[in-house]
This record gives C-alpha cells, structure tokens and sequence, in this order.
C-alpha cells in the first residue's frame, strides 16, 4: 500500500477518507511559500544552536546527525498558521472529535532537521506512551509532519507502514510493507496514532527539514508539557484559538485554575 496523495484543495472528508483507510496521507500545497519562510527564519536561530550528536547510538530511539528544537508555540509567530492550518483542525475534528467531546490539543511540537549520514529511526507509534489501551488503540492521536523543505526517499523521507493503525500487537512489519513518504516542501504528512512511523535514513547531502505538530484528546496527558513550554505571560498574548489548543483551558473539571493566582504572584515579590 503506497501513502495516499490528496491536494489541500480537496474536500476535507475525501483526505479523511485516505487517513482512515491507510493511516497516514500526503497534502500538497498546504502551506504558503511566505509563512514556510517567516517559520524557517523565526526558528533559524534555535536550529542554529542545536545540539547534534555526531556519534550516534544505534540503539538510541533518536537517531544522530539531527537538530530538534522544541516549544514552537513559543518560538514562532507563524507555527500558529500551521497549528490552526484548516486541514489540521478538519482532520482533528474528524479523527479525534467523535473522542473529545470537549476537544482536543496540541499535543507535540518540534522542529526536525534530519543531518547527511542520519540513520533510521527505529519504526515506532505516537500512541505508545498510552500503553493502557491494548493495540489497535482507540484515535488518541493525529500526528502532522509539515515538510519545510523537500522529502525524498534519499533525504530520510518519513518511513511509514500504511495500514498498520489497525494491526494487532503481534504483528511486525515486512520490509516490502514500508514505505517512504515523499513531498515538495509546503506540504503535509498526516499519520494516525497507531501508524507504525520513523524517520528515514539521509544518504544525501542536503538537511531535511520538517515541523512536527501533534494532536490528542483533550482529556489525555500532552506529551510537550505546554504549561511549561508556554509562559503564562506569553499565552495572555495568543490568540484564544490557540490558547484554547494549547491546552489552556478545562475539558469538563479537568485543568482548573483559579486565574487570581497569576494576579496575586505578579503583585508580589515571591514567596515570603
């Protein structure tokens, strides 16, 4: 099974279609050459910085010869265009909204650049960390992969098992079962939780650069802890779409505040 393509242009519920039939879709022409730039430049200096690991760890879940810089919310003006990207939220609506009665959040934000010599990543799902429900899991998770620059089967191209979000625990996948997702920069991978995923190995020169950004059910624990990576002075500047997706807000009693707290600190000097 290869990884459906559909255009942004489509009808939201045919590029759904594809999500749930194989677990994971290409959308092209997602993203505006102007917001791809404004991201890049704003994130430019962070990546710059990265740590890189040139002497990698087969065994290690991360693999080296990669930048990762995390906290986007924080970082970029325009990752909120890609956040709140209509395709983004039409899929989460379809994918998550039959699970979140009250909605669901970002759960994951990073920004990957994939290094020349980066081996593959061991073949994993975003839904692991919820080992409670048995495979194949209920949707906790949409996962978004926003592609920066071109993916190419020789830039580590996300690796992915179309069909796996439905596969027992027991099933391991073949060889002839992955596949490479490949896509001019500007547009966007989506997988599902429970899709077998890891990025690929980079036997070019070129750095692949991607935006992950993550979603779940608002009543799960976020995997990026937003509370922290997002100051409350700065989440008093976003916009309520994106407060709101961020997670700061309640889902029935979960996430209750009493918002006096954040005026009786900022009038006083700390504890006493």
């Amino acid at each position: 099974m290869k990884v459906p393509r559909c255009s942004a242009d489509d009808p939201i519920d045919d590029i759904a279609a594809s999500l749930d039939e194989a677990g994971c879709v290409v959308v092209t022409d997602a993203l505006k050459s102007e917001t791809r730039s404004d991201f890049i430049g704003e994130l430019d200096p962070y990546l710059q910085a990265a740590y890189v690991d040139t002497t990698d760890n087969p065994e290690s879940f991360y693999a080296g010869h990669t930048r990762r810089v995390v906290g986007l919310i924080a970082r970029s003006k325009a990752v909120e265009q890609l956040v709140l990207h209509p395709t983004s939220t039409g899929l989460c609506d379809r994918w998550l909204g039959p699970g979140a009665e009250f909605g669901y959040q970002l759960h994951v934000s990073a920004a990957i650049s994939v290094g020349p010599g980066a081996r593959e990543q061991i073949l994993h799902r975003e839904e692991d960390s919820f080992t409670f429900f048995p495979l194949p899991r209920p949707k906790l998770v949409l996962a978004s992969m926003w592609a920066m620059a071109d993916f190419r089967a020789d830039n580590g191209g996300t690796r992915l098992v179309p069909g796996s979000h439905r596969w027992p625990a027991d099933r391991e996948p073949t060889s002839s079962e992955i596949v490479q997702a490949e896509m001019p920069a500007g547009s966007v991978l989506f997988w599902a939780g429970g899709t077998l995923h890891g990025g690929g190995e980079n036997r070019s020169e070129d750095w692949r650069y991607g935006a992950i950004l993550t979603y779940s059910l608002g009543w799960l624990r976020q995997e990026e802890n937003q509370y922290l990576a997002v100051p409350p002075e700065l989440s008093e500047t976003l916009s309520p779409d994106l407060r709101k997706i961020i997670g700061h807000g309640m889902y029935r009693a979960l996430g209750a505040y009493d918002p006096r707290l954040y005026q009786e600190f900022a009038g006083s000097s700390g504890h006493d």
